[in-house]
């Protein structure tokens, strides 16, 4: 009301409880199986006529994620190699999926004239592994959420379609420092292969699931509302040796509330020497290493400038959290 008894605008609030999490910044190792075959690169096959690309021309693009073939539920790649050999050069019925629509079409094997075998001239993959940092752990429903940004492995960008994961406890063994134009990252490996979690969710904000065991020495802290981060001095909590995470000074110089793209909410900047000396700034493997400010878990890291890796790009732990209990209330119901 303008003066009180004028109306301006009718406005709802919402009271939300704040929530309490325990801190990451520990590694962890991630293993996921895709709903489906992910096309990661199309190539010729030298024939008798000259080279020709049967998936190309069929329509299938760098990118797509074949659901199946002759009706048939695929989920390996030995699957699809299988019937295109029994094939015998006949066309094969394909369903795959582009940006989220699922299209039919069908495929015509080439004979490949040097390796004498039947093909379609694409590379898929059902399956990625790799090295991240969880960002936090609900000790209240036992999940945790780590990255801040999805996996992703083909030109397109898009996310990698989930089928099943889990994640194993992971050391750090080197660092591979990040210069201008060349973003580094943290070398590690599995340090076992009995799964300490299960993967729920692949999403842009993050990788979400249940976690089995006791994991990390966080704190418990609360989680700042979007409005509380504030530009100015923060730190990191994040691992660039073993598997203890050390905590780091950065800035916050820049906050961003555009929903358009919930993985860059801010613009931080490593300060702190000792970080810079090591790895250059931020890293690859980096990504969810938590953001804590006044106290609270303000964020987590999720991009680095290429042009300047002392730079990087946030997301706020609102987001993260409020996917974090949409995926539990999902698998819960």
């Amino acid at each position: 009301m303008l003066f009180g008894s004028i109306p301006v605008k009718p406005v709802n609030i919402e009271f939300s409880e704040r929530q309490n999490v325990k801190l990451g910044g520990e590694p962890f190792g991630i293993r996921i199986y895709t709903d489906g075959l992910v096309v990661s690169e199309l190539s010729s096959v030298p024939t008798a006529e000259g080279r020709k690309n049967p998936s190309a021309e069929a329509g299938i693009s760098c990118g797509d994620t074949i659901t199946s073939v002759n009706g048939i539920r695929l989920r390996t790649n030995e699957q699809l190699t299988e019937a295109v050999q029994k094939s015998q050069g006949k066309s094969i019925s394909i369903e795959a999926v582009r940006n989220g629509e699922t299209y039919m079409t069908s495929i015509t094997p080439a004979m490949d004239s040097q390796l004498k075998s039947w093909r379609i001239g694409l590379w898929v993959r059902d399956s990625c592994a790799g090295i991240g940092t969880v960002t936090f752990t609900d000790p209240e429903t036992d999940t945790f959420a780590g990255l801040g940004h999805g996996i992703c492995d083909n030109p397109r960008g898009s996310i990698m379609p989930l089928y099943e994961g889990d994640i194993v406890p992971a050391v750090i063994t080197s660092v591979d420092k990040s210069t201008g134009g060349c973003p580094g990252s943290l070398c590690g490996s599995f340090s076992d292969n009995k799964a300490i979690g299960t993967i729920y969710a692949n999403d842009n904000c993050g990788l979400y699931g249940k976690i089995l065991s006791d994991f990390g020495s966080g704190a418990i802290i609360p989680i700042a509302f979007r409005q509380e981060v504030v530009r100015g001095k923060a730190q990191i909590r994040t691992t660039i040796s073993g598997d203890t995470p050390e905590y780091y000074d950065i800035e916050i110089e820049d906050i961003s509330y555009n929903n358009n793209n919930v993985t860059k909410n801010m613009i931080i900047k490593v300060t702190d020497e000792r970080l810079l000396d090591l790895t250059g700034g931020i890293v690859q493997g980096m990504s969810g290493s938590p953001i804590i400010q006044n106290g609270r878990l303000a964020g987590a890291v999720t991009h680095v400038f290429i042009n300047d890796p002392t730079h990087g790009y946030a997301i706020f732990s609102e987001n993260m959290a409020a996917y974090n209990n949409c995926i539990i209330q999902k698998h819960t119901e």
